[in-house]
């Protein structure tokens, strides 16, 4: 028979994590029936559900416009972070010295400094080399922002990876390239797409530093969408937060599914 108080803290337990599961996911479940609003002001839908808000946001170049600036900097920056980041986590993992520790705790410095402290230092630091209000700043910033990630999702994968696998190519004759290519890599692919997907997603949503290296030429969507709200509270503003959720859900699942598949394809090649 269960003892009635382990019952009790672990439906206690389970409370607590489903209200505070509801009080972070359900703020966001509001953005939905007001991006179905028929008025031209943040509400509720008053009289009828409309999709003239969605429609708005594919037909208004400033929108379209935006959501490209996004997406080039998005993409660039999680090539180099995933490229550094896996380069550095691979790295600091093969000397396992006081020395690559140091590099890993440096590396995840961004993570831990605030992002307004980072933004007020790329600034000036940006104006310095003439990369202020350029795409090319702004990847570089961005990099720098999700390089952490980049390495800790792959250090976890690499500390689940069989050193010996890596000793046993090097006796048959592989080289180090050879070694990362076709055994390291192959891997820890599920934590390089991790890595990949926060990257993605981080960039893609950052603010804080594109407000203070960015002005004209270059017009991310959370600039935008901030923008906006400053000016005018427009639905579209709603409408583009529903297509960001379901499109971070869609990610999230196919991210989910590839680990899971492929789990299952090592589990049947190891048996």
């Amino acid at each position: 028979m269960r003892d009635p108080r382990a019952v009790y803290g672990r439906l206690f337990v389970l409370g607590l994590a489903w209200t505070v599961l509801a009080y972070l996911v359900l703020p966001m479940a509001v953005v939905v029936p007001v991006s179905l609003t028929d008025q031209y002001y943040l509400s509720l839908p008053q009289e009828t559900v409309s999709l003239e808000h969605y429609r708005a946001v594919f037909e208004r170049d400033i929108w379209l416009s935006a959501a490209l600036d996004s997406v080039i900097v998005a993409v660039c920056a999680t090539t180099l972070a995933v490229i550094l980041g896996t380069l550095c986590a691979i790295g600091c993992w093969r000397l396992a010295s006081r020395a690559s520790e140091a590099v890993r705790i440096f590396m995840l410095t961004p993570i831990i400094v605030p992002v307004i402290v980072q933004a007020l230092a790329m600034y000036k630091f940006w104006i310095d080399l003439g990369l202020l209000d350029t795409y090319l700043g702004a990847v570089i910033a961005h990099t720098l922002i999700a390089v952490p990630y980049v390495v800790i999702t792959v250090s976890a994968s690499l500390a689940n990876f069989d050193p010996r696998v890596e000793q046993a190519a090097r006796n048959l004759g592989a080289s180090t390239p050879q070694t990362v290519r076709l055994v390291i890599l192959p891997s820890i692919t599920p934590g390089i797409l991790s890595g990949a997907l926060f990257a993605f997603t981080i960039s893609f949503d950052e603010i804080v530093v594109m407000l203070f290296i960015t002005s004209r030429n270059v017009y991310t969507l959370p600039k935008r969408i901030w923008n906006g709200i400053q000016d005018h509270l427009d639905p579209s503003i709603a409408a583009i937060a529903t297509m960001l959720i379901v499109l971070t859900f869609v990610l999230l699942m196919v991210e989910l599914r590839t680990r899971r598949a492929r789990t299952v394809r090592l589990s049947g090649t190891n048996e």
